[in-house]
């Protein structure tokens, strides 16, 4: 291959991603299509599910974490048609009519999947159910869910600490005004999905603005819901009723910025990611690129069923430290992890701070990322919530771990890509979680 190797092997415990970079690097060259965005993907199954009609999904991410959730709806009564289809169909069954269950629902490793559904359940009186996940979604905390919704009067049991698995026992809950302490979209949604079917207004005010697309497709599946950005505040109507929509799933910016980050740092590249969602909550990662002196360009901006959309063409160029901190966490707090590997391609010293959240996701991101860069070359120190990174060291082949999390092992992938030698991702599987095709791609750009 001329531009460099890659080989996927699978063992009997988990498959090995072996990439093989010259000293010259691998350069990049194309269009990529990325996968729908799954914070929408898990909204859209969740509300067509409450809503009375047919909802239409066009663009459905096929992850892990989306079929989690469409597992754990189907359980309760919905039909939702096979997702390996261009158009996925759900008959809803109405608002508060979801059923109790037979077994427990399993979340699998969507944090995003049992911290949303919990408002849900949490308000659904007369019916009990049993919420759980796999090993690393079992050692997650949900403790910041669970208590605004005790504040709403819901009957919730958990093991110590707030973790799964977790009983519920469907309330007639009251509304608050939750003032969350972190900006975090995922409380947000859990306490407004709750608000749907509480009599009287339920708001929730944030320190800065999350992503806002509950609030979105909440008001276009019909939901009274009111948003104030001068005071970061979002307010729902509880007992409205949702109807059935077509839903068109724009691409995932958290996807886009592995191939983002890659064409930035591997000299020779120019990549094309079609079809972005740009969503302003979302672009935080967008800013912190141009912040690095990134080329990075919109082309083709328009709107797609309420949601901003554009392709992003990228130049490989020399890239700056920059600090990244404060009110910019919240829109990037996922792409954390690969743009530390754009630190350690950039001139100077990047800061990373405010992004403790990342000790508690599928890993602890900031130690991960740290601990395996430092492997390659890479000059990282551990703060307490976040990282100090000295960039412009030549990253080298070696022997790597994604501790089974997607986005820690797309970037590392993408990290080998100028690391001199060999690499080797151990559980690179784990990328299917919310990148199925995250492999293929590479190995097509990879190839030239």
């Amino acid at each position: 291959m001329p531009n460099g190797t890659i080989v996927l092997e699978t063992t009997k415990q988990h498959d090995l991603l072996k990439i093989h970079s010259p000293a010259s690097g691998v350069a990049l060259q194309g269009l990529v299509q990325i996968p729908g965005d799954k914070s929408i993907s898990h909204r859209a199954l969740m509300l067509g599910a409450l809503a009375e009609g047919e909802t239409k999904i066009q663009g459905l991410l096929l992850g892990e974490d989306p079929r989690s959730t469409a597992a754990c709806f189907r359980a309760m009564g919905a039909q939702i048609s096979d997702l390996n289809t261009e158009l996925v169909t759900i008959q809803g069954i109405g608002l508060g009519q979801l059923q109790e269950p037979a077994d427990v629902l399993n979340a699998g490793n969507s944090g995003t999947t049992m911290r949303l559904m919990l408002g849900i359940l949490a308000s659904h009186p007369g019916r009990f159910f049993t919420v759980t996940g796999d090993d690393s979604l079992r050692s997650r905390p949900m403790s910041r869910v669970i208590q605004p919704l005790q504040q709403m009067g819901a009957a919730i049991w958990h093991r110590q600490g707030g973790f799964a698995p977790i009983a519920v026992q469907g309330q007639s809950l009251k509304p608050i005004h939750y003032h969350s302490p972190i900006a975090s979209a995922q409380v947000k949604s859990c306490i407004l999905l709750a608000g749907l079917m509480t009599e009287g207004q339920t708001t929730v005010t944030e320190p800065v603005l999350s992503r806002d697309h509950s609030e979105r497709m909440l008001k276009a599946f019909g939901a009274a819901i009111a948003i104030d950005p001068e005071t970061t505040s979002a307010t729902v109507t509880g007992l409205a009723r949702l109807q059935g929509q077509t839903v068109i799933v724009p691409g995932d910016i958290s996807s886009a910025a592995f191939w983002l980050v890659a064409g930035a740092i591997v000299p020779g590249s120019e990549l094309v990611v079609q079809n972005v969602g740009v969503n302003p909550t979302r672009t935080g990662v967008l800013d912190a690129l141009m912040q690095m002196e990134a080329d990075i360009t919109l082309e083709n901006q328009r709107e797609v069923a309420g949601e901003p959309v554009a392709d992003v063409r990228v130049r490989h160029s020399v890239l700056k430290a920059c600090t990244i901190a404060g009110e910019l966490i919240p829109r990037l707090i996922d792409e954390i992890p690969i743009l530390a590997v754009a630190a350690a391609h950039a001139k100077g010293t990047t800061v990373i701070r405010d992004a403790a959240e990342l000790r508690v996701k599928e890993s602890d991101r900031l130690a991960v990322m740290a601990t395996q860069l430092n492997r390659m070359g890479a000059n990282i120190t551990e703060l307490p919530d976040g990282l100090e990174i000295t960039g412009g060291t030549q990253l080298r082949g070696a022997e790597v771990d994604s501790f089974t999390d997607h986005r820690i092992a797309m970037s590392l992938a993408i990290a080998a890509l100028t690391a001199q030698g060999t690499t080797t991702i151990n559980r690179a599987e784990a990328a299917a979680v919310s990148y199925p095709g995250f492999i293929d791609t590479l190995q097509h750009l990879i190839r030239g």
